[in-house]
């Protein structure tokens, strides 16, 4: 199976098979038609004698200043280097690559007017891993994420910087490396480069793929904790949530009855005198499929935008190119901004079970521990997912709710999108701990519950946490424990279904 930038439908499996090398992606004979058609209505305007923005004008504040046919090249180089104005760390190389991989599939569309010697270019570089180094602070993501673009773009060039052999170095060594020539940016290519919204979509399209996993661990994880705690599975049966029937709940409580099928644990104490759990287990449905609703609407919505056109201005003919909006990043922003609250709140109820292990009811030992007093057992990890959630909701103040005006007013509303992005990547970040935690405690409680067996995926998932964490006798360091069920999770090791 081969994808066709330009003429395929883009997903964010799609998207990652790429990057990662397990799907070959091409510009075919019909591409190179469209962009070369489009390349063509550019030469005609900027030709012409009619003030066209971006491709014989300045930018922003100053596209009312026209630019004659000698100064177009340079207008276009001075629109990278001056825009590559990013700060702090690089972002993740994949996120730089999959930015290339969706930018090479909006150029391809035929609407922006690049040269197909360009697109080519980029594309030797996504085959060949070679990476511009992208710094992850810079973007208000309105006019596209103009800074963190411009550095993307920069070694095309020759400027800005590439991985080489994990070592950042100049673009030049990677380009003489592989026996490249640095390319001169023509009329109307710069804006191409740099208007989008591909930063935004990198960091949507990494966390979606996270999410997606961490949403399934997150029921197994409660899953685990309903077994440690002897819960009931009837809050999961389907007549339940036939009669609110919300996607992601019904999802959740089939998933659920799933995982606890067959528990001999659990089928135990059908009878018991118990009414019903805290929410933090009888609601997973609720809560865990309100997270996934949101993930769904992040998902169409960054579905969509992968195969849009966000460049500005769009060419639609010899004689027009239409500067609109297509850049804004506000769509994305507040689907991200609600999807980090909804990744949050996947933290807050699963450091709530592991309280609940903890308290030393039904049967359970306080601190999850036989010796207490002498031995502090499971006290502290709790602690540690207390701060995380507490970090969590600091970071789910929704950038796209703020906006500071720029370039002297032209662009006097923007999305912050790119901070929506990044923070909803943190978010994730640490549900990987969190959900760690829990299940370190949920393979504690199920020890005291033998020689009950459960369900087949909870044994599994079981097993998988004994081969690395041994059950907790005595007290021992456990932040290597800690780290060991952070790599599991992070490998994604565990059994979902």
């Amino acid at each position: 199976m081969t994808f066709k930038y330009g003429i395929d439908h883009l997903t964010v499996d799609k998207v990652l098979a790429i990057s990662k090398g397990t799907l070959d992606a091409v510009i075919t004979d019909e591409a190179k038609d469209q962009v070369v058609a489009c390349r063509k209505k550019v030469e005609t305007m900027a030709a012409g004698d009619k003030a066209v923005y971006g491709i014989n004008t300045g930018f922003g504040p100053l596209c009312d200043v026209q630019i004659t046919v000698e100064e177009t090249n340079k207008l276009q180089e001075n629109l990278l280097i001056t825009h590559a104005v990013g700060v702090g760390n690089p972002i993740d190389k994949e996120l730089s690559k999959i930015m290339m991989i969706c930018k090479v599939h909006a150029l391809c569309q035929g609407y922006s007017g690049v040269r197909l010697e360009l697109i080519e270019r980029i594309l030797y570089f996504i085959d060949h891993d070679l990476l511009p180094v992208v710094p992850e602070q810079g973007s208000v993501g309105a006019s596209g994420d103009l800074a963190p673009l411009s550095h993307l773009f920069l070694p095309l060039m020759g400027e800005g910087e590439f991985w080489i052999d994990n070592k950042i170095e100049p673009a030049k060594i990677g380009l003489e490396k592989h026996q490249l020539t640095p390319l001169t940016l023509q009329a109307k290519e710069g804006l191409g480069l740099i208007n989008g919204t591909q930063f935004i979509l990198a960091h949507a399209i990494m966390g979606l793929n996270k999410m997606g996993y961490l949403l399934d661990l997150a029921d197994v994880s409660g899953a685990m904790s309903i077994e440690g705690y002897q819960g009931s599975a009837s809050p999961f049966r389907a007549e339940l949530h036939k009669i609110r029937p919300f996607k992601g709940t019904m999802k959740v409580a089939k998933r659920m009855s799933m995982l606890l099928y067959k528990s001999q644990n659990l089928n135990a104490h059908e009878n018991c005198e118990r009414v019903q759990d805290p929410y933090s287990m009888r609601c997973i449905p609720q809560v865990h499929g309100a997270s996934r609703n949101a993930y769904y609407h992040l998902k169409e919505l960054t579905e969509i935008e992968m195969n849009s056109v966000t460049d500005n201005p769009i060419v639609l003919s010899d004689t027009e190119a239409i500067s609109g909006g297509n850049f804004h990043g506000q769509p994305l922003a507040m689907a991200l901004d609600y999807a980090s609250i909804a990744a949050s709140e996947l933290g807050n109820i699963s450091d709530r079970r592991c309280y609940l292990l903890l308290e030393g009811k039904f049967g359970l030992p306080r601190l999850l521990t036989s010796g207490g007093g002498l031995n502090s057992g499971f006290m502290i990890p709790q602690y540690t997912t207390a701060a995380l959630v507490t970090e969590n909701k600091s970071l789910c103040f929704p950038p796209s709710a703020d906006s500071v005006p720029t370039s002297l007013g032209q662009e006097d509303h923007v999305s912050m999108g790119s901070i929506s992005g990044r923070k909803f990547n943190q978010i994730l970040g640490n549900i990987d701990k969190i959900l760690a935690i829990e299940l370190m405690y949920g393979a504690q409680a199920l020890e005291f519950r033998r020689p009950n067996t459960f369900s087949d995926i909870i044994e599994e998932n079981f097993r998988i946490i004994r081969g690395k964490v041994p059950k907790l006798e005595d007290d021992r360091i456990l932040k290597n424990d800690i780290n060991m069920m952070i790599q599991l999770v992070k490998a994604q090791v565990f059994i979902l279904k």
